[in-house]
């Protein structure tokens, strides 16, 4: 078995989505209902998959103002945006934070997952699978609609799915031919892998799913 080092992540959002329920749910496989912090909180977990040991840090925040924000940003390898799928607002700060990243992060450098959590109350929506789907297209990252509430497969499934994403930008990272193509020929290479290719056709082979 290989251990390539740690993946640093972020989960990032509105207060009320519930960023912690899918952080624990991921974490310990239980749902919890009500969850209050005044801190944030920093998880460390080791995860397995495709015979690979990594040792991962989730750093799960209770809220943030622009300088902690810019921190976050500096500090983390992946990302992941929870909104809620029966609160507007909180889809419209995902969007937000989705164009902070662009804009202070090369997009070579790290990934990211949008996380529309509550699926469980699909009769309160207020943002359609539709919305975020094509958020996800604008900004080029995952997208997985989720219940924390009521399914463990889905939330694991959307954060290994990002895990094994941000393993490949770190190996893509270290190759030297990285020195040589530069950073935007980098991000082709990534974008051959994980579809974030300049078509609409392409790039709608994401990742994307709602469970």
């Amino acid at each position: 078995m290989t251990n390539i080092g740690r993946i640093r992540t972020v989960v990032l959002g509105s207060s009320r989505v519930g960023k912690s329920a899918v952080t624990v749910r991921y974490l310990t496989k239980r749902y919890i209902g009500e969850y209050s912090s005044n801190t944030d909180l920093l998880y460390r977990h080791d995860v397995t998959f495709d015979s690979v040991l990594t040792e991962v840090e989730i750093l799960d925040t209770c809220k943030y103002s622009t300088t902690c924000l810019y921190d976050h940003i500096r500090w983390a390898d992946a990302f992941v945006i929870v909104y809620s799928v029966v609160d507007l607002s909180s889809f419209n700060e995902a969007q937000y934070l989705l164009d902070e990243l662009s804009k202070h992060k090369l997009p070579s450098y790290f990934a990211t997952l949008l996380l529309g959590n509550k699926r469980d109350l699909d009769h309160s929506r207020t943002v359609a699978v539709d919305a975020g789907q094509e958020l996800s297209l604008r900004f080029g990252c995952q997208f997985y609609e989720v219940s924390a509430a009521e399914n463990f497969a889905g939330v694991s499934l959307a954060f290994h799915s990002l895990l094994r994403e941000t393993r490949a930008v770190q190996l893509l990272r270290g190759l030297p031919i990285r020195r040589k193509l530069g950073v935007n020929s980098v991000s082709k290479v990534l974008g051959t892998i994980f579809g974030k290719n300049s078509s609409k056709r392409d790039r709608k082979k994401r990742p994307s799913l709602s469970i």
